[in-house]
């Protein structure tokens, strides 16, 4: 039996010593969602404001060389969360499901709560579902698998950004709102949550998991995160350079080049798109402030690991990129903070030294195994990285590894290292960069014979094997909208973008011929499908595919094709469902 419920119910002092082994240190696991290396104490930004996230990095361990295990919220999130790299998983980008993909692969909160924890977590963790078995308790409740609490949104959108085509993402858009922190909800009602569970004394160790959302879109944060940086002294990314792709692979173009930073350029939006982006991390910031004082004006302040992690960064013009995606250090590179206090960790007895830097190249994979490390839990088996306690005893440790951030085309992947960093897609192309001279990666070295010998080093030293993509069940793909037909015909197709699949699924009792609506909105057969079966079709986002009855040749309905594959249901007739 655990003795921490024995000691705080004889309300004993709160510092947990590591000689006794009984005893387990609380963790408090803090992911931050899309920030990139904008925050003061990695210095990404001249303007930004982060004073919360700079006061935990100035009694802790800043990781400056930290980086991504996938540039996407969901394989980084599924591989932090299982120990699991995205080459040995399968799992490489946010249109597949994690439960689907790794069926069984316990996650941090479950392996604790097997070795005598309570795992208690708010807000966004994993991506966009909450793996109710594996906590016992949860905000909003793990029911319902929904992690947001209700967040106020303008009831007009978009507001600034006008949306440029069908391939556009709905939440690319930003605005001050007239509304207090807690008008706004979302993070704030998330931070409220976990402050409150920090405030109180607890009879088991706890694990307690917090997902601030923001600097993830849409930028919708309270005006007054906005008042700190007036349009007018706005600046632009310092990593931007005009023709940086001229030296970049075609693989690399093709993922820069995806309409946004164009889009964001013609709208006369970049200024207003950076202030957003500021504005919401100093929001993030602030959200972490209330967490981090419920934590030391509680009673867990001196027995609480607090690990501080973003899933990846941010391009915001860099390479004529916006988004992530991509294998550069502005996307790949995330703020990562462990702090441990005094005689709380058997393995760390005098815990994290204040103000730490520690510049190995590492990765976010590390962080399943380092916690199991610092609280004397059983290891799990099958973690793909290694433990970052040698770094958190001495940051100047030897580090032999090098950090690896997989693509969603498995063979593409970067890697980092101390001073250089490589990235190779799977054309075969590749890119290497001297970090050191070159922070923003404007000159590509791959090409010049002085770069021979790191290139072999790091071909040496990249992954050799790489699962196959699991593709995600039709099921669980997102719904079109169907659109009845009225007197109106369906609109003309204006594709744009990546062509990708959409499922077509007849439910009704009849054949249905599908259509596609060619741009001078003339139907185009591309056959029919049967009474309840699946007919998978190549499109492309605004696409307009109408539907009619495969006999009498009455038309149904129409459907327009999003930003991602989908599946489309053809809805049964309403005699049909009687």
């Amino acid at each position: 039996m655990l003795l921490s419920g024995i000691v705080y119910c004889l309300g004993m002092a709160t510092t947990v010593h590591a000689e006794n082994p009984q005893v387990r240190p609380n963790v408090l696991f803090i992911a931050i969602d899309d920030l990139n290396d904008w925050i003061g104490c990695l210095g990404g930004h001249a303007q930004t404001l982060t004073p919360n996230i700079d006061r935990l990095a100035a009694r802790g361990v800043l990781f400056t060389n930290a980086h991504c295990p996938a540039p996407a919220c969901n394989p980084c999130r599924s591989a932090v969360f299982t120990g699991r790299a995205p080459n040995r998983s399968g799992m490489y980008d946010n249109r597949q499901q994690m439960r689907e993909v790794m069926p069984q692969e316990k996650i941090i909160p479950q392996h604790f709560r097997e070795h005598g924890y309570r795992a208690s977590g708010s807000g966004k963790l994993l991506h966009y579902f909450i793996d109710a078995a594996s906590w016992d308790e949860y905000f909003p409740a793990a029911e319902t698998e929904n992690p947001f609490p209700a967040t106020f949104s303008p009831p007009k959108r978009p507001v600034s950004l006008p949306v440029g085509g069908p391939w556009q993402y709905v939440e690319t858009d930003w605005a001050a709102l007239d509304v207090t922190d807690e008008q706004y909800g979302g993070d704030w009602a998330v931070t409220q949550w976990v402050g409150e569970q920090l405030s109180q004394r607890h009879a088991q160790p706890q694990f307690w998991g917090c997902g601030i959302y923001r600097p993830h879109e849409p930028w919708f944060v309270p005006k007054k995160y906005f008042e700190p940086f007036p349009i007018s002294s706005i600046q632009l990314p310092p990593g931007y350079k005009v023709n940086d792709l001229d030296d970049v692979p075609a693989a690399g173009v093709r993922g820069a080049r995806n309409r946004y930073f164009a889009h964001i350029q013609e709208r006369k939006q970049w200024r207003q798109g950076v202030q957003g982006y500021l504005a919401s991390i100093h929001f993030a910031d602030a959200m972490l402030g209330r967490v981090l004082d419920a934590l030391d004006t509680g009673p867990n302040a001196d027995n609480t690991i607090v690990v501080l992690w973003s899933d990846h960064g941010w391009q915001l013009g860099e390479k004529e990129h916006w988004q992530k995606y991509t294998g550069w250090r502005a996307v790949t590179r995330v703020p990562l903070i462990v702090q441990v206090p005094k005689n709380l960790a058997s393995k760390l007895p005098q815990g994290t030294p204040a103000g730490t830097i520690c510049d190995a190249p590492v990765n976010l994979l590390s962080l399943f195994p380092t916690l199991v490390d610092l609280c004397g839990l059983p290891s799990k088996s099958n973690c793909d990285g290694p433990s970052l306690l040698p770094l958190l005893l001495d940051a100047t440790a030897d580090w032999p590894h090098k950090s690896i951030t997989h693509l969603a085309t498995p063979e593409s992947y970067s890697v980092s290292g101390r001073t250089h960093r490589y990235i190779h897609y799977s054309d075969g192309s590749e890119e290497l960069y001297h970090i050191t001279k070159d922070p923003f990666e404007w000159t590509n070295l791959a090409a010049k014979k002085s770069a021979v010998l790191l290139l072999t080093e790091f071909r040496r030293t990249s992954p050799k094997s790489f699962a196959k993509r699991i593709e995600p069940s039709i099921e669980s793909l997102v719904k079109l909208a169907w659109h009845p037909l009225d007197a109106t015909n369906p609109p003309a197709s204006q594709p744009e973008g990546t062509p990708f699949q959409v499922h077509f699924n007849n439910s009704r009792m009849t054949s249905v011929e599908l259509l596609w609506m060619n741009d001078a909105g003339e139907p185009v057969s591309y056959g029919e499908i049967a009474s309840g079966k699946l007919k998978s079709q190549q499109t492309r986002p605004g696409a307009a595919w109408m539907l009619r009855d495969a006999e009498s040749k009455a038309s149904l309905g129409y459907f327009l094709v999003g930003d991602r594959t989908a599946q489309a249901i053809i809805p049964a007739t309403s005699d049909e469902k009687q």
